[in-house]
C-alpha cells in the first residue's frame, strides 16, 4: 500500500501538482522583470549539419530581422556535413556573415568554435530549420536591460497539425511551455528552446565534447553565476508538427541530456539555490516517472480487494487504449482519447530510453529530423 501510494502521490506532483504551485506561486509572489529595447551588438550562430534544405531560406530568415545591421554578425558554422550545406554558406559570405568549416560532426563542436570567433555582447543561438518572427531578436534584447538577466529563451510555435497524433504532440508542448511562463516570472527557467535563445557573451562558457543540451549548459552557465534564465514568448521561432517516432527520438535525446547536465553541474541536486525545486519537479521529475509508473501498476498486486482490481483495471484500461491508438481510423471520436494515451505512454518509453546515457556514447542519440 506505502508504495502504490507513494508512487501515485509523485506521478500526481509532477504532472499537476507541481504546475499548480506554480500557477499559485507566479500569482503570490510575481518576480517581473525590465524590458527595454537596447541596442546591442550581437552574433548570430548558426551551426549546421546537413541543412541544405533549410539554410537559403534560414539565412534569408535571419536578414530579415527588425535588427540593426551594422549591429549584427551571423556566424555559420558547417560541421561535419555531406551534403551542399557549405557550398550555399559560402555564396552567403558577405558583409556582417562569415562561414567556418569543420570536418568535424557535433553541435558542441560547432558551438564552440562559433563561440571563440563572436565578437558581440549578446549571442544569437539558432537552429537552421525553424523559421523567426522579425521581432525575435528586438524582443530578446529587451530582457537583458534588466541587470539581472543572463539568458532569454523563447518560443517555439508549433504549426497546426492535420492529425491527432501531430495534436496530441502539439498539446503537450503547449502544457510544457505553461511550465515555462510561470517558472520564468516566478525566477528562471532551468534550461532554453535550442531553436531560439540568447545569452550574454561574458558568461557563456565551452561546451564539454558531446553535449546533447546546449539550450541548458548555456543557460545554466550564466544561472550559476548568479543571473536569470527567463522566457520572452514574443520571440517565436515557427515549426512544423513532429510525428510521435520523429518526437519520440527528440525526448530520448533531451532526457538523456539531463542525465549530462546532472554530472555537469551536481550542485543542481543540492537544495541550496533558487532553481532547485523547478530542476528536482520539472527535469529529474520526468526522468523518475516511467519508474513511478511501474512501482504504482507491480504494486496495486498487493493492494486489498477491491482497491487491487480496480487499480489495476484503470492502469491496464489507459495501456490497453494507448495500445490500440495505431489501429483507430482517423475521424474516430475514440481517437481523441487514444491519441493522447499513446503520446503520454511513448514519452514515458522516451524517459526510460534515456538512461541509456550511461551506456551509450552520446554521438548516438543524434538522428536526423525529418
Amino acid at each position: 500500500m506505502t508504495i502504490f501510494l507513494l508512487s501515485v502521490g509523485f506521478i500526481a506532483y509532477i504532472l499537476a501538482g507541481y504546475p499548480l504551485l506554480l500557477e499559485i506561486w507566479s500569482r503570490l509572489s510575481p518576480a517581473p522583470i525590465k524590458r527595454e529595447f537596447i541596442p546591442r551588438t550581437v552574433s548570430i550562430l548558426l551551426p549546421v549539419h546537413n541543412g541544405e534544405r533549410w539554410l537559403t531560406e534560414k539565412l534569408g530568415n535571419l536578414s530579415k530581422l527588425n535588427y540593426p545591421p551594422e549591429l549584427v554578425e551571423t556566424i555559420v558554422i558547417i560541421s561535419g556535413s555531406t551534403d551542399g550545406s557549405a557550398d550555399i554558406a559560402r555564396q552567403s559570405v558577405g558583409t556582417g556573415r562569415q562561414v567556418i568549416e569543420l570536418n568535424e560532426p557535433g553541435k558542441a563542436v560547432a558551438l564552440n568554435a562559433g563561440l571563440a570567433a563572436a565578437s558581440g555582447e549578446i549571442l544569437f543561438l539558432v537552429d537552421v530549420r525553424q523559421q523567426m518572427h522579425p521581432e525575435s531578436l528586438r524582443a530578446l534584447i529587451a530582457n537583458f536591460a534588466d541587470p539581472r538577466v543572463g539568458a532569454v529563451s523563447g518560443e517555439l510555435v508549433i504549426r497546426d497539425g492535420e492529425s491527432q497524433e501531430e495534436a496530441s504532440v502539439g498539446a503537450y508542448w503547449k502544457y510544457e511551455k505553461l511550465i515555462r511562463a510561470r517558472q520564468s516570472l516566478i525566477d528562471s527557467v532551468p534550461g532554453a528552446t535550442g531553436a531560439i535563445y540568447a545569452i550574454r557573451r561574458a558568461l557563456a562558457k565551452p561546451l564539454p565534447s558531446g553535449t546533447l543540451v546546449d539550450d541548458v549548459h548555456l543557460p545554466l552557465c550564466a544561472y550559476f553565476q548568479g543571473f536569470r534564465i527567463v522566457w520572452e514568448p514574443a520571440a517565436k521561432a515557427f515549426d512544423d508538427p513532429a510525428s510521435l517516432h520523429s518526437e519520440f527520438r527528440r525526448k530520448v535525446r533531451t532526457l538523456a541530456g539531463v542525465y549530462q547536465i546532472i554530472g555537469m553541474f551536481p550542485r543542481l541536486l543540492i537544495p541550496n539555490h533558487r532553481l532547485w525545486i523547478h530542476f528536482v519537479s520539472h527535469k529529474l521529475g520526468r526522468l523518475f516517472l516511467p519508474y513511478a509508473l511501474a512501482a504504482a501498476f507491480v504494486s496495486g498486486f498487493w493492494l486489498p480487494r477491491p482497491l487491487s482490481f480496480l487499480a489495476l483495471a484503470v492502469q491496464g484500461m489507459f495501456y490497453c487504449v494507448a495500445a490500440l491508438d495505431p489501429v483507430v481510423a482517423g475521424g474516430s471520436p475514440f481517437k481523441r482519447i487514444s491519441s493522447p494515451a499513446r503520446t503520454f505512454v511513448t514519452l514515458m518509453t522516451a524517459a526510460f530510453c534515456a538512461g541509456s546515457i550511461l551506456f551509450v556514447p552520446p554521438d548516438k542519440f543524434w538522428k536526423p529530423t525529418r
